[in-house]
């Protein structure tokens, strides 16, 4: 065996004797574990010296300790272990007094379980379990661990069972890498399903429907699709043009969006017909590999938009027609220049075009006028038209303009621009220049092709400055406890106060910090409120200046006399945070924010520069002094899944829903920037004419003393919290019963004591949380007054808020007299 082993004093190791090492000799070569197992007085165990060991024993034993894998094997009734090298690794510091021993004392804290794989094995049958959850103390602490178990029994030298194997794998780090991996999908579903547009998921080349949020359900009635293909779950899209879009999407991995499409669909089999109008927006998704694994699609309903300003364009259209048929001189040169000549109006379509828009698009006079020019525009080229437009609107003229106009035959040509705005039109020549964007494609380099992929988060970014201020925090209030305890110890009173005074600032300073936290992870649908956007941004002040850190300056702008606005405050504060993220990104040396809030009339113009109506909106602006943004990279921030961070570091979700929550609220997002100038974010909301609704103030709370017999039943597991609760409410004068889990809360429910009130933690152990013992209880006990404590945001405590008459909620941390105070208050109610 290559020597003796040293042996201390009182060991079960003792010097071999030449007997017992001829004896071992099937134990060459097999490790470490070999020479202790040689080495190891086994006399004084059932298994007896190894010289008398059966074959079978010292068989099984060889295979065991030359084996790479973690083996254990144990021998007869009482599971006497003997492993190898590797399991003395999975065994921690239990090893080596594990060799020898009985399984059920060596791993006393898995003995019944241990008994059962016994029972089993030495029967002659076989175990396997995969991912077992046991719980283990194996470095001097118990820590939950994850294993995949094989059992076989080792057959005696009589053909009998006499002990069993175990092949013991550990896979913790992959489950618990697995639950990680679910709980982010969890959180992006999440998101998804507050989105305020529609969205629906899907895979593959048939396109599999994966997932739709709770807007799309309720537009389409597409509570069943999930795992058919789009075309199983939505036939009456066959003949138009989604599907090949989505082919489009899926074949070249570009992204895709479409303005206005008409979509014509039912919400079920014998449902009507409906025509809408959608904003759609297509976005490639990618395996790990880098290939389009799926296709993404958000939209946003403009059906009613949409028929309004086409009503009006009709209303419109002919006289103003007739009016430019008089004015305009159709000389010979109308009729017979090869450029396309037009009249643009504000809308953006040509009431009139010369025979030219025939002979280089297809396109007659009449097919013209219907269609708007973002209609005929190619998707890349429509941001940049805008701007472009936009100028002509206050009376700048366009000079060399050039994008690329749709051909009736699918195709798109290359135009050139002049266009001189007078008399409430631009008056438009185009040229083709086709082929010379033709020559200048082919001296460019190959564009860089986009790869985006679907993130986990895309709102509710924090950074280790939260981490700092908590801790700072906790050591004030650790340091403050710690100096009255000296003192109290010492016998010292004088300036205990002023240690209490600290600790208790700063604990209400830590929980203000963290139900502001809690309120961004609320999931609802928009709920929309009067709001006032100064004081909306006052209450976030503090958590923005935490979230950009200290090498950023914030400065707030809020203007006198600002209106009121009428949408979801929760969905502005996420917007809010996501801009104020986005600026702090954009300066990683430091530099200053400014938010900004503003009374804006829009009129005519101004409202269709930003796509809304004329009128009062409210607008709250995000400046930064960064890095600013080209013009391409503004053009493409709303798109969903676009980024220009690094892999890993954004989702490219955060601005298409700040924009889709604007567009949702009737109101617009805008962006200006300049490259290494900064960049302005800025929100305009439509103006509420109503009255801001009454500020909930919290009253004066008084704890009040309690009725002879009034009992009080206690449920909550952690058990600082628990002695704490009851001597408040004892020093009240309640009775107080005390349960650590929901079941043996329920065991003292159902022994028919007298209970006033229950008190239960909602997040308890034992299989039933805090709400599920309150119903159960009042099945026994209608009317039982309940006060629920969490540390979770309120509208997620107890099943989205939805609360029997007799029950409330008080969210942790409380100040002592307030739950006095309540308890009273419900008990008397």
């Amino acid at each position: 065996m290559g020597g003796q082993v040293p042996v201390d004093e009182g060991s079960t190791l003792r010097e071999v004797s030449e007997k017992d090492r001829d004896a071992a000799g099937f134990l060459r070569g097999g490790g470490e574990l070999a020479a202790l197992i040689a080495a190891f007085d086994w006399s004084s165990t059932p298994l007896g010296p190894i010289s008398a060991w059966p074959r079978s024993l010292k068989t099984a034993t060889s295979i065991l300790v030359h084996s790479p894998l973690p083996i254990v094997m144990l021998w007869g009734e009482d599971g006497v272990m003997i492993y190898n090298d590797a399991y003395s690794v999975f065994a921690g510091k239990r090893h080596p007094a594990l060799l020898g021993s009985k399984v059920r004392e060596g791993w006393r804290e898995v003995a019944d379980f241990n008994d059962n794989v016994l029972k089993v094995v030495l029967g002659g049958g076989t175990l396997a379990y995969r991912d077992q959850e046991l719980t283990l103390d194996r470095h001097g602490v118990p820590e939950q661990v994850w294993m995949n178990l094989d059992y076989s029994p080792v057959f005696g030298d009589d053909d009998q069972p006499q002990g069993v194997i175990a092949i013991v794998v550990e896979t913790t780090e992959r489950v618990l890498a697995e639950r990680r991996i679910a709980a982010e999908q969890e959180r992006q579903r999440r998101q998804f399903e507050q989105a305020p547009g529609f969205i629906i998921i899907m895979n593959g080349p048939d396109h599999v429907v994966e997932f739709v949020n709770d807007t799309h359900r309720r537009m389409f009635g597409s509570r069943d699709w999930v795992g058919k293909t789009l075309r199983e779950a939505f036939p009456t899209l066959a003949d138009q043009r989604v599907f090949e879009l989505l082919q489009q999407v899926y074949r070249t991995g570009e992204p895709h969006r479409e303005e206005n499409a008409e979509v014509r669909y039912r919400r079920s089999a014998d449902a009507p017909e409906e025509t809408g109008y959608l904003t759609l927006v297509y976005a490639p998704l990618f395996d790990e590999n880098g290939a389009v694994r799926g296709v993404f699609c958000e939209g946003f309903d403009v059906t009613q938009t949409y028929r309004a300003q086409a009503a009006l364009r009709q209303l419109n259209a002919e006289l103003e027609r007739r009016v430019l048929e008089r004015s305009q001189a159709r000389g010979v040169t109308w009729q017979v220049s090869p450029d396309l000549l037009g009249a643009l109006n504000p809308e953006g379509y040509f009431l009139t075009s010369n025979p030219a828009w025939k002979t280089m698009l297809g396109w007659s006079e009449e097919e013209v006028a219907s269609m708007s020019i973002w209609e005929l525009l190619h998707p890349d080229d429509l941001e940049s038209t805008r701007e472009g437009f936009a100028l002509t609107q206050i009376g700048q003229p366009a000079i060399r303009f050039s994008n690329r106009y749709r051909c009736k035959d699918g195709g798109y040509r290359w135009i050139s621009w002049v266009g001189i705005p007078e008399n409430g039109l631009v008056y438009c020549s185009g040229r083709d220049i086709n082929e010379e964007k033709a020559a200048e494609a082919e001296l460019a380099a190959a564009q860089e092709a986009l790869r985006q992929s679907q993130k986990m988060e895309a709102v509710g970014q924090l950074t280790g400055g939260i981490a700092h201020d908590f801790n700072n925090l906790l050591a004030a209030i650790a340091g403050s406890l710690e100096l009255m305890g000296k003192r109290l110890a010492e016998g010292r009173l004088s300036g205990v106060e002023r240690y209490l005074e600290v600790a208790e600032s700063c604990t209400r300073r830590a929980a203000a910090l963290t139900h502001r936290l809690l309120a961004f992870s609320r999931r609802q649908t928009l709920d929309p409120k009067p709001v006032d956007l100064n004081r909306l941004v006052a209450g976030m002040d503090d958590l923005i200046r935490r979230t950009v850190g200290p090498a950023i300056e914030v400065e707030v702008v809020g203007a006198g006399g600002l209106w009121l606005t009428r949408i979801d405050p929760s969905q502005l504060e996420n917007a809010l945070l996501n801009l104020v993220i986005n600026a702090r990104d954009a300066m990683p040396d430091g530099g200053r924010i400014t938010i900004e809030t503003a009374n804006s009339w829009l009129d005519w113009r101004g409202a269709q520069e930003r796509e809304l109506p004329p009128g009062q909106y409210v607008a709250l602006c995000v400046s930064d002094t960064g890095v600013g943004m080209p013009p391409e990279v503004v053009a493409r921030a709303f798109d969903p899944f676009f980024t220009t961070k690094p892999l890993g570091q954004g989702t490219g979700l955060g601005l298409s829903m700040v924009h889709g929550f604007a567009r949702q609220s009737g109101g617009h997002a805008r962006i200006y920037s300049e490259v290494g100038h900064g960049t302005t974010m800025k929100l305009y909301f439509p103006r509420y004419t109503g009255e801001m609704g009454a500020s909930e103030e919290p009253e004066h709370e008084i704890a009040g003393e309690a009725i002879p017999g009034e009992t009080v039943l206690v449920i909550e597991d952690e058990s600082a919290i628990r002695m704490l609760v009851a001597d408040v409410l004892e020093a009240a004068g309640y009775r107080v019963l005390q349960a650590a889990d929901g079941p043996s809360g329920l065991t003292i429910l159902n022994a028919g004591e007298r209970i006033d009130l229950l008190l239960p933690d909602v997040g308890l152990p034992g299989g039933l949380n805090g709400r599920q013992v309150a119903d159960l209880a009042r099945t026994t006990r209608p009317g039982l007054k309940v006060l629920f404590v969490t540390g979770y945001a309120e509208n997620a405590a107890v099943g989205a808020g939805h609360l029997e008459p007799g029950m409330q909620v008080i969210t942790k941390p409380f100040a002592m007299t307030t739950l006095g105070a309540r308890v009273r208050e419900i008990i008397h109610g």
